[in-house]
Formats: structure tokens, C-alpha cells, sequence
């Protein structure tokens, strides 16, 4: 079997109570025929557009060669470093692919200066723009952070005397502004599945381009999810995705919360991809599945919250060993390829079973709305509510700051946290600078006794932003800013990188605070180097 799964405890009892009706509800089947009807007349509309990834496999194949082709080309120019441009479903996929097939592909998905500079610089292992290949992806092209970076990239080869043509690649949606700019601009066009949401398209030419550019096994990865299709598509008990649906999505109450473990497997990375497909699939009408992505030694592994459910992936999930000490939780093994069919068919079926659409994202734009807003205004920076040791200190609620101190600030934000709560981390720094800011969610966890989330800004905008306003309004959000010298113009646009992430964070903590009420405490670090010390110790 191309995926194994197995399950003990309360999590088991859960799945044998609500595996029968799934079974039949013909849901299974009733994917794999494109029935649009499934999600109830208000999302049909929408469904029948978007069930194409359920071909995924047979549709991409006919790429393959001409991603290979390409490769061969731009290697024959001495072409080898790989550079994707891609928010969310467009850059969470590839990246899963290519670290687990150990191949160099760096991921720009990002609009901190500073790392926006880097990837178009290259780096000290050989890489540089003489030896780079551009690959643009986005759905529509209008995406802000992927056609800044579109923008920053063709200046830059220009700068250097190359046809930027000849070096950009743009994967989007047939008869998309980017798709039509592009050809009229002489760019390799690789064309997805319009009928594939982004957030399903790991088998499209979305993961398969950057992917493959970058020297993964591609054609392996669409034999493994082929070897999968026959086993998600039967209305059988034995079906692994409708196994995996009832243990996320069953149960009453429902563990709403979902902690995703890593532990001794080949494939690098799931659990971010994972993360944006539930908790943007799932995250509305205020309900939903919060993916929490642990580690092996998390603190709420141990604390075992009432509402956390553990999904830990194994390489042989059917190894008794593993029961013993890992009661109660879901064990995961399989290929990546069988990973990607099981869980986008899962998810789909709990969005069933949870009475939403699982394909739209209704509270994503909102972001984007106010983030636009801030650029065209271009207002003064709020004062912070206080500055100590270099932090600058801004909050949702005055009553947040009342104790002058960061640790106090945070021991306020956690005491706004109900029972069923979660912390939501935002870092909108450049992270190949700080990527030690990561550590500071285990701290968080331990000290405010919930699951936390981290998310590098503006990413999460396009993964768990959704989940954050359309899910339950129980998050309480810590944002992390950054003063950086560094700054990068945006050809063709009024505002800067530095501005333009500025804007995200501020745009998002608006939304939160003012429009869903929810507290929200932003730390800006004037030294980051030096200050991130001090708040790993507020923290503690």
C-alpha cells in the first residue's frame, strides 16, 4: 500500500464510530466522478470549478518532458540555480518536493528586503544571477508579492546585460494578465489546470515546474500518487483518505486542533504544505482545523491539550514499536506522492463534514484590501505604547501595555487566551537573518500553556492568514517586526519592499484587531540580532 495509517486510542473509537457513514455517503466516489453536489447547493457553484486536481496525475503527465527539456536547455547554458517566486499553494508544494528529493531550489516568499536581495544576489556555494532561472507562479499574475519579485528579478538581469525573457519562467492559469503579458513578453509559459485551486495543486504544473527545473524526480512522484488514486477513489473502510477525514475532522467534541510531528521520515517539510491545505480549506464560518506544526519534543506533546490531536509521520506507520509510545495518536507513512492525493482528498472530505466549502477563502483578501489601503494612504507609523531595551511595543488594547515591560505584555496577551485558545506567531522579518525567530514558538507554547503556531509574514497570509478571520475567534496573535537598514525599490511601483511588508504586517493587525476582535500585540526589533535575545528571555 502507498499509504499506511494507524491509529489507537480515543482517535481510533472516533474513526470506527464515524467511518460507516462516510463509507456510505458514497463521498469517495463521489469526488473522483466530480460531483460538485457533495458541499451542499451554496458551494456547488464553486466546486464545479475546482475538482481538477483529482485528474492532477494524467493531466501533468504530457509536462513532464517539456519541464526536462527546459532543464537540459538552461543547464546547457550553464543555468543551475533555481529561484521560485511563489506565495502559498504556489511555493509550499515544490519546496516539499525538492527538499525531500535533497535538489537546491530556493523559495522567495517573501517581501523582506533583505531577502528578496539575497535571492537575487545567489550566495557563497556558487550560486548567482549569471547561473539563475526565474519561475514565476501564480495562479492570476496580480498576486503583489510575486509580481514585486517579477519585477525586482527582470531589473536585475537587465542591470546585467541578460534578456530577462530568457531567463524568467511563468507558470499560471491559461488566458491569466500574466499569462497573456508574458507570452507578449517572449516568456516560457507553462499553463496549470485552471480547475485547480492553489492549494490543491501539488500535482500540477505548479509543483512540478519549479520542482523539476530544480532536478526532482518528477515522473517517480506522479507514479507514486498514480499508485494511490485507485485506493482514495473506493467507498471502502479500507480507504485511507476517508480513514484520515474522520480522524481530523470526527468526533464530538471535536479536537479542532490538529499537531502535525515529523518523526523519522524520509519526506521533508509536509506539514507546512499541510497546514495552508487544511487551514485555509477548513477555516471558516467559524469553524475549521488549526494545523499546529511540533516537534518531537514540543511542549504539547507532552501537555497532551484536550483539543490537540497528534498526526505524527513515520516512515513505516505499521511498525508495532511505535504503538506503545505513541498512543492515541495518528501515524502517517507513505510516498510523497500517495501523501499529497490521500490528504487533499481527506480535506476535502472534512470540509463535508464540517458544512463548509472547502474550496474558497473568503477572509483572504481582507489582508490584502487593508495592506493596499496603507500603501496608497501612506500614513505616519503609529507610536508605540512603550520601547524598552530596543523593542518597540504596539498593542490591540492599551490595557495590553499597562505593565511597561515585554514579558509582562505577553503575560497579558496569554491571559486574553480562552480555554480552547492558540497563539498565533507572525514573523514578517527576513528569516535567512533570523531563522532562529522559529525557536521562540516552542518558548510561547511552554509559556502560555496553549498550541502556537508560527508563521513566517507575509506567507502565512496566503496559508493560515484565512483560518486566523474565518476560524473560531479564539487566536491571539504576537507579531514580530523588524527595523532594518536594508531596503529595495520595486520597479514601476510607487513603494518599496521595506514598505510593502510594513504595510502586510499592519494591514493584517488592523483586520485581526479591528475587524474580528481579536488581541493583537506587535514587537518591532530595532537591532534584531541583538534584540531577539531579549525576547526569547520575555518569553520564558
Amino acid at each position: 500500500m502507498s499509504f499506511d495509517i494507524h491509529l489507537s486510542g480515543h482517535v481510533k473509537s472516533v474513526v470506527e464510530a464515524t467511518l460507516p457513514g462516510l463509507v456510505a455517503s458514497l463521498v469517495a466516489s463521489g469526488i473522483t466522478a466530480g460531483d460538485a453536489s457533495l458541499w451542499g447547493p451554496e458551494a456547488e457553484a464553486e466546486a464545479s470549478q475546482r475538482l481538477g486536481w483529482v485528474e492532477a496525475v494524467s493531466v501533468s503527465r504530457p509536462l513532464v518532458p517539456e519541464i526536462l527539456a527546459l532543464r537540459e536547455r538552461l543547464r546547457a547554458q550553464n543555468v543551475t540555480r533555481v529561484v521560485l517566486a511563489g506565495m502559498g499553494g504556489s511555493s509550499l508544494a515544490p519546496e516539499v518536493i525538492a527538499q525531500t528529493a535533497g535538489v537546491p531550489l530556493v523559495i522567495l516568499d517573501s517581501t523582506a528586503p533583505g531577502q528578496v536581495l539575497a535571492a537575487i544576489d545567489g550566495d557563497a556555494e556558487g550560486g548567482d544571477l549569471t547561473r539563475t532561472v526565474l519561475v514565476v507562479s501564480s495562479k492570476s499574475g496580480s498576486t503583489v508579492e510575486t509580481d514585486s519579485a517579477k519585477r525586482a528579478f527582470g531589473a536585475a538581469f537587465r542591470d546585467l546585460g541578460i534578456d530577462p525573457a530568457e531567463r524568467i519562467v511563468v507558470v499560471t492559469d491559461p488566458g491569466s494578465p500574466l499569462d497573456q503579458s508574458a507570452r507578449a513578453d517572449g516568456y516560457t509559459v507553462f499553463n496549470a489546470d485552471p480547475t485547480v485551486g492553489g492549494r490543491y495543486s501539488a500535482l500540477t504544473a505548479f509543483g512540478l515546474v519549479p520542482a523539476g527545473l530544480a532536478g526532482a524526480d518528477i515522473s517517480e512522484l506522479l507514479d507514486e500518487a498514480e499508485a494511490s488514486l485507485l485506493e482514495v477513489a473506493i467507498d471502502s473502510p479500507d480507504n485511507p483518505a476517508l480513514v484520515l477525514a474522520a480522524a481530523i475532522a470526527g468526533g464530538e467534541p471535536r479536537k479542532d486542533k490538529l499537531g502535525l510531528i515529523t518523526d523519522g521520515t524520509h519526506i521533508v517539510g509536509l506539514p507546512d504544505w499541510i497546514e495552508q491545505l487544511v487551514a485555509e480549506s477548513t477555516g471558516k464560518e467559524g469553524t475549521g482545523i488549526l494545523p499546529v506544526v511540533l516537534l518531537p519534543v514540543s511542549p504539547e506533546v507532552d501537555a497532551k491539550p484536550a483539543d490537540l490531536q497528534v498526526v505524527r509521520f513515520v516512515d513505516e506507520a505499521k511498525q508495532f514499536h511505535l504503538f506503545e509510545h505513541h498512543e492515541g495518536e495518528i501515524l502517517v507513512s507513505g510516498s510523497l506522492g500517495a501523501q499529497f492525493v490521500v490528504w487533499e482528498y481527506a480535506t476535502a472530505i472534512a470540509g463535508r463534514m464540517l458544512g463548509i466549502n472547502p474550496f474558497d477563502q473568503p477572509d483572504v483578501e481582507s489582508a490584502k484590501v487593508a495592506a493596499r489601503g496603507l500603501l496608497d494612504a501612506r500614513p505616519e507609523a503609529t507610536a508605540p505604547a512603550f520601547a524598552v531595551d530596543g523593542v518597540e511595543v504596539r498593542v490591540s488594547d492599551p490595557a495590553l501595555a499597562a505593565s511597561g515591560t515585554v514579558a509582562g505584555v505577553l503575560d497579558a496577551l496569554w491571559a486574553q487566551l480562552p480555554e480552547d485558545g492558540y497563539v498565533a506567531i507572525q514573523a514578517y522579518v527576513n528569516r535567512l537573518a533570523l531563522p532562529q525567530l522559529e525557536g521562540l514558538r516552542e518558548l510561547v507554547a511552554a509559556d502560555s500553556g496553549r498550541p502556537t503556531t508560527f508563521g513566517w509574514g507575509p506567507r502565512f497570509l496566503h496559508s493560515t492568514g484565512q483560518y486566523h478571520k474565518g476560524g473560531p475567534a479564539n487566536g491571539v496573535f504576537l507579531q514580530i517586526l523588524e527595523q532594518t537598514d536594508v531596503d529595495l525599490e520595486i520597479p514601476d511601483r510607487p513603494f518599496t519592499f521595506g514598505q510593502l511588508i510594513q504595510a502586510q504586517a499592519a494591514g493584517d493587525a488592523a483586520v485581526l484587531a479591528d475587524g474580528h476582535g481579536r488581541p493583537v500585540v506587535t514587537l518591532t526589533l530595532t537591532d534584531p540580532q541583538i534584540e531577539v535575545l531579549s525576547l526569547f528571555e520575555a518569553a520564558q
